[in-house]
């Protein structure tokens, strides 16, 4: 079976939960004994193989008249006239983010072979994204919209995913199926977090909570950074959190971090995105892992945090419910009073404080720490394996072949 994907990210250049999905699911189809995988990405890959060939598409924006803030609208247009007109020779197309959708949607009509599309974040339920993209968000909903509604089957990555899926898209039910984000638990699993503890400054005489992830709207790292005036001073906070959307939530993110800084030390902002081998030895090293999102599909970072043993304080939105399992591998904290779009919490005061308020509980219980850490570890190990996820991505590609 030839499968052709689709992706923004691929690594080298891996920034969400989408690329690091991509990245494995891919690896471990290929492994299996009768398919051959072809990924097409955003970047300059060029890694030829048998079972597992990647390439990558630049686009010189240089020569663009728009405005900027449309170049990645045009610039993943244009990829997708470049991913099709490659030509191919594939049984199945399978689409990871609204970015590659129109490269699908290209790819079922002139080729006619079945479309798949993963479900990871949806447009309609990222409104802020109008923030950065302008007119653009309107096109990017519509592509998504077309492509899902097109599409042979959608898989998406949480029970949560599926029923927004069936709220905000005209998709029948029989064509949508759950199969969850992996983990590779020989990578992500227990390590010396010394090196990197020592590279960005943090002091190991205290233990501290982290935070891994972009500076967005979706990742409610600002409520976070609201929290820590209410956080006890017994620990350090880590935010490891880079990649602002726009200038404008950087702005705020720096406002944010100063004035939690007049109430309390032990704030350490590592302000870019970082690398994996670090980023498996701030889980390790972390006491308590929180993650303030305010969407998420899925939420692979908790899966990673647990599969390093390390508990988890969550919010209570998309998938999370289904992966952190509550006073059993860490906490979970309600956003709001859990309305249909999580746009923004109902009271965002309130949500900070309970998020403070989960944070400390934790931290104040060495022994529950330890008991949850376990748990999450083990709950990483028997549950998300990717050899169990690449079988159940080829037998759906195999029932679109009948």
């Amino acid at each position: 079976m030839n499968v052709l994907v689709y992706s923004n990210e691929y690594p080298p250049y891996n920034y969400g939960g989408a690329g690091v999905h991509v990245e494995y699911l891919t690896r471990e189809l290929s492994r299996l004994a009768d398919v051959a995988v072809d990924v097409r990405a955003f970047g300059d890959q060029d890694e030829p193989g048998a079972e597992l060939k990647v390439k990558g598409y630049p686009v010189d924006t240089g020569g663009y008249g728009a405005p900027k803030f449309l170049h990645s609208i045009f610039g993943s247009s244009q990829r997708a006239i470049d991913y099709n007109a490659d030509g191919n020779e594939a049984d199945v197309v399978h689409c990871h983010t609204w970015y590659t959708h129109l490269a699908g949607i290209m790819t079922k009509l002139n080729y006619g072979i079945p479309l798949v599309v993963t479900g990871h974040s949806l447009e309609p339920l990222r409104p802020w994204k109008r923030e950065q993209l302008a007119g653009g968000y309107d096109f990017s909903c519509w592509v998504e919209k077309t492509a899902l509604e097109m599409a042979d089957a959608v898989i998406a990555v949480s029970e949560g995913t599926r029923t927004d899926i069936l709220t905000h898209f005209n998709v029948a039910p029989e064509k949508i199926h759950v199969i969850y984000n992996g983990i590779d638990t020989e990578e992500y699993q227990p390590v010396d977090p010394m090196p990197a503890l020592e590279k960005y400054g943090v002091p190991s005489d205290k233990p501290f909570v982290l935070f891994v992830g972009r500076i967005t709207r979706q990742k409610g790292i600002i409520h976070l950074v609201e929290a820590i005036k209410h956080m006890d001073d017994g620990y350090n906070v880590v935010l490891c959190a880079g990649a602002p959307d726009t200038k404008e939530i950087a702005a705020e993110m720096d406002a944010a971090v100063a004035e939690a800084s007049k109430t309390r030390d032990g704030i350490y902002w590592i302000d870019k995105m970082v690398d994996k081998s670090d980023i498996i030895q701030l889980y390790s090293g972390a006491a308590v892992f929180c993650c303030p999102s305010i969407y998420e599909p899925f939420g692979i970072i908790n899966l990673e945090a647990m599969a390093c043993e390390t508990p988890v304080v969550g919010s209570m939105v998309g998938g999370i419910p289904e992966v952190v399992v509550h006073d059993e591998t860490g906490y979970l904290v309600p956003v709001a009073q859990q309305r249909e779009s999580p746009f923004a919490p109902l009271h965002p005061a309130a949500y900070a404080q309970d998020l403070a308020h989960s944070v400390n509980r934790l931290m104040n219980d060495p022994e529950k720490r330890e008991r949850f850490a376990k748990a999450g570890r083990e709950r990483a190990v028997e549950h998300f394996s990717w050899t169990s996820i690449a079988q159940q991505t080829r037998d759906l590609y195999a029932s679109l072949q009948r």
